[in-house]
């Protein structure tokens, strides 16, 4: 993480702002990616991550550079966007039909391409469709041979540009094929990239039955945080709630692994106020207060000599004074 007092580029989940679009733009038939560039700079976001294809269907590359630099903003990175696209319902990489999966892996291509273009170095793969719902619906040695080659080919195509696996266990199929931390990391050690690594999502990570400052230690023992999407959730399904809002001590936890890694790169808001109908903006604005406030704590918790060695005893009950006290004084 980076220190305290220079907060790290926040973005976060660009589509939740067309919440109330016919109230913010009244009149206006097509809400563009730019147009939602500008409302989420209102909420103080510095940096952005695009979605491809979806994101580039009514602005040009360049058009979205410009508004990026007109709105103060960064660009952290892009998504690929398979699970839009009907034809990819049985799978993107893991597709039955190879002509599918080849579609899968050139759209991908394209969109590093473009990714490149707009100077950016980091996309996220959520693989979201490529799972099973049945049993014997399968062939699974068959399905995790062609990620990993499609992941390979993938990541050879801009050696530059990192790419970064983002796990969940399920949705929209019944079972993910990398649906937890383990599952990612056996797939990299075998795809053998060094542009590769994982973003991990906190409700992501909930959802998994995981601890996140565990899940956080694990990757950056044997691969590469290359990104954190921050949220919250009740551990069901991926909520995608305000940042500490049911998890706040977990929260604190992961934030000081992150910082005990090294980890300086943006924190993402994968939230959803649609589920809600709350306003985008001020959910935005909360996020960024709450995560400055939880990475002030943090930063007085890292190196803490009586919490370490509380933790060096496995003391839990000394170690929760030392992190309750830290937390609410």
């Amino acid at each position: 993480m980076t220190s305290n007092d220079t907060p790290p580029p926040y973005a976060a989940r660009l589509n939740a702002f067309k919440i109330g679009a016919a109230a913010y733009w009244p009149g206006k038939n097509t809400v563009t990616t730019a147009d939602l560039l500008g409302r989420a700079a209102t909420a103080g976001l510095t940096a952005a991550d695009l979605n491809y294809p979806d994101h580039f269907v009514d602005d040009t590359p360049a058009e979205l550079q410009q508004a990026l630099q007109d709105n103060g903003m960064v660009l952290n990175g892009m998504a690929m966007r398979y699970y839009t696209n009907p034809g990819y319902k049985l799978g993107a990489f893991t597709h039955p039909d190879a002509t599918v999966r080849r579609g899968a892996i050139d759209e991908t291509k394209r969109g590093l391409d473009v990714l490149a273009q707009m100077g950016g170095r980091l996309m996220t793969l959520w693989m979201g469709q490529d799972g099973f719902d049945y049993s014997f619906q399968m062939d699974y040695g068959q399905a995790w041979d062609a990620t990993l080659d499609a992941m390979a080919e993938v990541a050879d195509h801009n050696p530059e540009i990192d790419i970064a696996l983002e796990y969940k266990p399920n949705e929209p199929r019944a079972f993910a094929l990398m649906p937890d931390a383990a599952t990612t990391l056996l797939a990299l050690r075998e795809v053998n990239r060094p542009n590769t690594g994982v973003t991990l999502d906190f409700a992501h990570v909930l959802y998994a039955d995981e601890m996140p400052a565990f899940a956080a230690a694990l990757i950056a023992r044997h691969s590469r945080i290359l990104g954190v999407h921050l949220n919250d959730g009740y551990g069901k399904w991926d909520n995608g709630l305000m940042v500490g809002a049911v998890h706040p001590i977990q929260t604190v936890e992961l934030l000081v692994e992150l910082t005990r890694s090294g980890y300086d790169g943006a924190i993402y808001f994968d939230t959803f106020p649609d589920h809600s109908g709350l306003d985008p903006v001020a959910e935005a604005e909360t996020n960024i207060q709450v995560v400055d406030r939880l990475r002030a704590i943090a930063a007085r918790l890292v190196g803490n000599p009586y919490l370490e060695h509380a933790i060096s005893r496995q003391d839990a009950p000394a170690a929760m004074r030392i992190v309750q006290a830290a937390m609410l004084g």
